[in-house]
């Protein structure tokens, strides 16, 4: 047991800063999800390597999945709600199109093979909320190695693409401020404390996925009482812990069987990938003209993933409310949809 425990430290002594260097180095690069690749990377080629899977604690596990709720909080937060209201229509019929066309395609990825669940196949296939998909994935029973690489997989794809259409669309002229980032020693007391008590508070109020929707929660509900936007936000030291222990536990769990079975479903997540983009991009031109946005606006607001990308390109081209707004609402719609997977899978799969 003594070996065994050394051994373990060991790793993550090479595990630790190999991810340091490669998320460094894939920043530097502009890959995107940079530290979530790098972790996956480290990890993965450590536990395939010694031929023993790298477990995160969990204590880090527990950590990180607050910190992930407290993110994705961050643009509901940001957005106004008025705002909200106005695009709520819209928005949700694009969520429950993407949604639709999510739960159609993990549940024919499950049929087709044999080694993947229902539950796995649909949450590696929900559009948006990456970051969420591998912690849900854990409660629902699902393997979230597949899922996390699925996800991120679909993330990367994204994200590349977008800056490479956007100068065959019709951007909006000019640009906006980078709002400023206010901490002070209440928001940090306040961040700590979500962290502490938001997925025991969720698991007392009996709320679905507790460890996501309890911290989410309590963030939004703390930010009222604080004067601007971005007090709650975390502090990119964190954000990179967060991020690199969801890498480090899709990649430490990989085993080389777990690989092959990844490796052999590529070509029908490309294809799923691709359609879920094709099929974003026909949504954006009826909702374009509803909203009286341009088709840019209209597009951005319904790309399945690459929030962070998504958001950025918005902000530099000057982009209106509703690219924010109805991707918020999607992300809040998935993870109400993700939180009630078990009993979606046993309608869906019920036998007539």
């Amino acid at each position: 047991m003594c070996f065994v425990r050394s051994t373990s430290v060991i790793r993550w002594l090479v595990v630790v800063p190999v991810t340091a260097i490669l998320g460094a180095l894939f920043s530097w690069l502009h890959v995107p999800a940079a530290w979530i690749l790098a972790a996956i990377v480290a990890s993965a080629g450590c536990a395939i390597y010694t031929e023993e899977e790298l477990h995160v604690h969990p204590l880090v596990g527990n950590v990180a999945r607050s910190m992930i709720a407290i993110l994705a909080a961050a643009p509901i937060i940001a957005a106004d709600p008025h705002q909200l209201l106005h695009f709520i229509v819209p928005g949700l019929i694009v969520a429950a199109l993407t949604i639709g066309i999510g739960l159609a395609g993990g549940l024919i990825l499950a049929r087709s093979s044999a080694e993947i669940s229902p539950e796995t196949g649909i949450t590696s296939m929900l559009p948006g909320g990456a970051s969420l998909m591998p912690v849900i994935a854990q409660e629902v029973g699902a393997d979230f190695r597949y899922v996390t690489l699925t996800q991120y997989l679909r993330v990367l794809c994204v994200a590349i693409s977008l800056p490479l259409l956007v100068p065959l669309m019709d951007v909006p002229s000019g640009g906006v401020e980078h709002p400023a980032v206010f901490h002070s020693w209440q928001g940090y007391l306040t961040l700590i404390a979500i962290i502490i008590v938001g997925e025991p508070l969720g698991k007392l109020l009996r709320i679905p996925s507790p460890s996501i929707l309890g911290p989410m929660i309590l963030t939004i509900l703390a930010a009222q009482f604080f004067s601007h936007p971005s007090a709650l936000a975390l502090p990119p030291e964190a954000k990179l812990v967060a991020f690199a222990s969801i890498g480090w536990a899709a990649g430490g769990a990989l085993s080389t069987t777990a690989l092959k079975m990844f490796t052999k479903r590529l070509p029908a997540t490309f294809v799923f990938i691709g359609v879920l983009m094709s099929s974003c991009a026909l949504f954006a031109v009826p909702l374009h003209l509803w909203l009286g946005t341009s088709y840019f606006e209209a597009y951005l607001g319904t790309t399945p993933g690459g929030l962070e990308t998504v958001l950025a390109l918005a902000d530099e081209f000057g982009a209106g409310p509703s690219v924010a707004a109805l991707q918020v609402i999607r992300l809040i719609s998935i993870v109400l949809v993700a939180s009630y997977l078990p009993s979606i899978v046993r309608l869906l799969t019920r036998r007539r």
